[in-house]
């Protein structure tokens, strides 16, 4: 089964989404403000791209974040605070099986689907 995660208002995701429907691809769509996100799940995503991979740095909510909150961010921090803030989860991730891919391009999902 593939599972689509992410948020419903994410440009990337969005971007992931159409391109699934237009080619035909069934999933689910997890979206992680209404479905939340589990500490399996997250350690699941972790464990198949590393959590250097998945804490998005770039976004709008790591900006936001205090500066002690960023400072010396390790492997048990990071996951503390992507389950606080999922917002801070690299977006989409997709599940295919046992794969788990994050980030969008059509030549990837290509492959993978």
């Amino acid at each position: 089964m593939v599972i689509l995660y992410g948020i419903k208002q994410c440009d990337t995701v969005v971007k992931a989404r159409n391109w699934l429907d237009l080619n035909g691809r069934d999933y689910r769509f997890h979206d992680f403000r209404v479905d939340g996100l589990e500490p399996e799940l997250l350690e699941r995503f972790e464990r198949a791209v590393g959590w250097e991979s998945l804490l998005n740095r770039r976004g709008t909510t790591w900006r936001q974040l205090p500066d002690d909150r960023r400072a010396e961010c390790d492997r048990q921090r990071a996951l503390a605070l992507m389950l606080e803030f999922p917002t801070l989860i690299k977006r989409p991730v997709l599940g295919v099986g046992d794969r788990i891919l994050v980030g969008f391009s059509p030549e990837t999902y290509r492959a993978a689907c």
